[in-house]
Formats: structure tokens, sequence, C-alpha cells
């Protein structure tokens, strides 16, 4: 079944976002969906990058629309890929962040849950429209696309178009992050790498042809991090945020609950989210929050929100790893300035794995993530970093950055 008349989106990275199912239609049009537009895909780096303020919404439209290529680039290849779960990967690929909460990172550490933890439940919850739609469609649709952003679907080829190392998800986000900051750490050639991938013995593979082109995908991926999602002011921004929610939950629980703007930042705070309290919280429910208790009562509270909102941020240190007298110094230096070392003093760790694989006792390759070339003529198949010292440089990279952020008045160690 398809719409009487094709739905077009105009997108900066893909050109054009094709929906001619009535499936994905509807499911744009509901509730949780449309919530996804009032969520910035990138969090606090606008402080950084001032493009930086598409949605998550974008992003999973743009996430379906890689599937859909995918997909259909199979069928025209004549590939062994079973065609009956077209509609359920770009249903799960438009769904994948359905959960996301406001700076969703830095909110998890307060609600205690992953945000796919969230997807999964607004999928399976049978008061959400995204659930309506989905059971209305076919019985049993929403426990696939569940199982499939929760990757405990059985198609394991379907789970890895959407959450892989070569999936749907990074490479929309990498070019749409690179294209909406201004950078050109995030480009590749997205067109060339779905003509090289192919669905081949239960995982994606990609053809000998094609390793220098994933090369660059790894690579653009390798230095966004560094460059866009480490960026230390956008982390500093982070930290004040992560401050802000840790001051107005000690209030919360103290009995002293900054005032309420919203129902949804009660329940948050109290710790008794709902399915309606949570889809209810989005960056505006935030950004009013932040805006009233600048100026409330409690002065650690309104400061850290006047620094978050006037972009007035922390300085920071490189912090070595173990080494605590550091720590012990700055605590009592930012005690003397006047500030809590609660809220003021964070030490930040961030880092990520550029390529995933690992080998087992006896040499062999373990996971589902490593990246595999298939050669026709030899009908073999080789892990990628074996032929790409790019590759094998980024699978070995395990620097982690850990800084330690204060307020800029603070002498520095």
């Amino acid at each position: 079944m398809r719409l009487n008349e094709e739905k077009v989106f105009k997108d900066p990275v893909h050109g054009y976002i094709y929906v001619s199912d009535p499936l994905i239609w509807d499911l744009i049009n509901t509730r949780e969906m449309q919530r996804l537009r009032r969520i910035r895909q990138l969090g606090t780096s606008y402080v950084t990058y001032p493009g930086g303020e598409h949605s998550r919404f974008s992003h999973s439209l743009g996430v379906y629309e890689v599937v859909r290529q995918i997909v259909q680039a199979f069928a025209r290849n004549a590939y062994d890929w079973p065609s009956e779960v077209n509609l359920l990967v770009m249903a799960s690929g438009l769904l994948h962040d359905i959960g996301h909460a406001p700076f969703s990172h830095a909110l998890e550490k307060v609600i205690g849950l992953r945000h796919e933890v969230w997807s999964e439940r607004i999928i399976l919850d049978p008061s959400t429209e995204v659930h309506q739609v989905l059971a209305a469609h076919s019985p049993g649709m929403a426990e696939d696309v569940a199982a499939i952003i929760g990757k405990t679907h059985p198609n394991k080829l379907a789970v890895s178009l959407v959450s892989g190392q070569l999936d749907a998800d990074r490479l929309d986000y990498l070019m749409r992050d690179s294209i909406y900051t201004g950078v050109d750490y995030g480009k590749f050639d997205l067109a060339r790498i779905i003509r090289v991938m192919r669905p081949h013995g239960g995982r994606i593979v990609v053809k000998r042809s094609g390793l220098h082109t994933v090369e660059a995908y790894l690579l653009a991926r390798y230095f966004m991090y560094w460059q866009v999602y480490f960026h230390p002011v956008s982390r500093s921004a982070e930290v004040i945020l992560k401050a802000i929610l840790k001051r107005a939950q000690d209030l919360a629980g103290a009995g002293r609950e900054p005032e309420r703007t919203h129902f949804a930042l009660t329940a948050l705070f109290e710790g008794r989210l709902t399915m309606a309290s949570y889809c209810a919280l989005d960056d505006t429910v935030l950004f009013n929050a932040f805006n009233v208790w600048q100026y409330g009562p409690d002065q650690i509270l309104a400061d850290l929100c006047r620094r978050f909102l006037d972009r007035r941020l922390f300085t920071y240190v490189d912090a070595p790893p173990t080494d605590s007298a550091v720590y012990e110094l700055m605590a009592g230096r930012v005690r003397a300035a006047g500030y809590d070392p609660h809220y003021y003093l964070a030490v930040d760790e961030t880092g990520t794995v550029y390529y995933d694989y690992y080998l087992g006792a006896a040499g062999d390759l373990k996971g589902d993530s490593a990246l595999f070339l298939w050669d026709e003529a030899s009908q073999q198949l080789t892990e990628m970093s074996s032929l790409s010292e790019p590759i094998k440089a980024i699978a070995q990279e395990k620097q982690a950055l850990r800084r330690l952020y204060f307020p800029e008045d603070v002498p520095a160690p």
C-alpha cells in the first residue's frame, strides 16, 4: 500500500527525503515524533558552534532516508535481503531516537535510564500514538520495532542497519552535524558507501573496492568526536547543566524544590516519571525553568542558571587520571573563592571506541561490530583493519579526555 501522493521533505543533507508508505507518514505525524522537533540533536554544542541548532526530528527523518536508500539499493542489486523487513527497518530507523530527553546525556544521569530504554517504552506503551499507529498497521509490529532498537530482534542483519558499526544512524548524524556546525570533518561519500554495502552471511559487509570509502567514514567519525562532540567549551556547558540539575534535585530532596515551572520537572525530581510526564519534557521546558530559576531565592541555582543562559562557562585544565591531590587542591581554592565544590568543581571524562572489535584467545574475531571486506573473486571475507593502517590505528585508539572544570576566577593549579 502506498500514499496517493508521495510526500517529500527538503533536507540539507540528503537533498530530499521521500515518504511513500502510509505507516511512515502516520508515524511522522504522531505527538511523540513531533516532540523531537523541540529537542536539539547536539545538546550543548550550540554554545561552541552557533549553527548546531538542528533537532532530533530532522536527524530521525535522515536515518529513515538512509535506511530507505540502503534497502532500495539491496533490491536493485538482487542481494540476499529479506524485503519483507523493509518497512520494519525503515520504521525502526525513524523511531530510533523517539525516547531522547532534552540534553539527553546530562538528563540521563538524573533519570537513571538511557534513552534507548525510553524509546522501547514509548513504542510499547498502548497510550502513545506511536504504539497505536504501529499496532493498527499489524499485530506485533510495535514489539518488532522495539526489539530492533533494543538489539534483541532475531534478525541481526536488520538490527545492524539501525545500530551497528556502519549503520544508518551514524551515516546520517556525522554528515548532519558536520553541515550544521560548519566543520568539514564529518563529510564522506554516502552514496558510494551505500553502493559498496551488501548483506552477506547475516551481517553487513563492504565490497573490497570500498575500503578507502569506509576509511574516510571512520576517520570522519574519529575527527568529529575530537573536534565537535568532545569540544572543551561544549563540555563546560554540559558540566554546568549537570550542576543545575543536581542542585535542583538536591533542593527537591530537601523539601526546598525550586519554583514549579512544569509538572514534568516535579515528576522528574521526585523520581516518579510517567509516560505522560516524560513525553512532556523537551528543551523548552528546561530553558523556561532555567529562566525562572535564575531569579529565584537559591543563590547557587540562580548563579548556575545565569552562567548557563549567558554563556559564562567554567574554565578547565587537563586532569591526571589518578592524582586526587590536584582535585583536593582545587576544591580548597573553589571554597576559598566562595563557591561550593559540590557544584562548582567537576571532573569530566569523555571517550569512545572509534572502531570496535576484539580477538578471542585463539585469535579469532569476536563480536558483531567489526567491518568485513568481501572479495568477489576469492569469495572471502577479511576484517577491515587487517588491510587498512588508518583503521588499525583507530581501533587501537584508547585515549580518553579527562578535564577538571571550575569557575574562571579560581586560580588554576
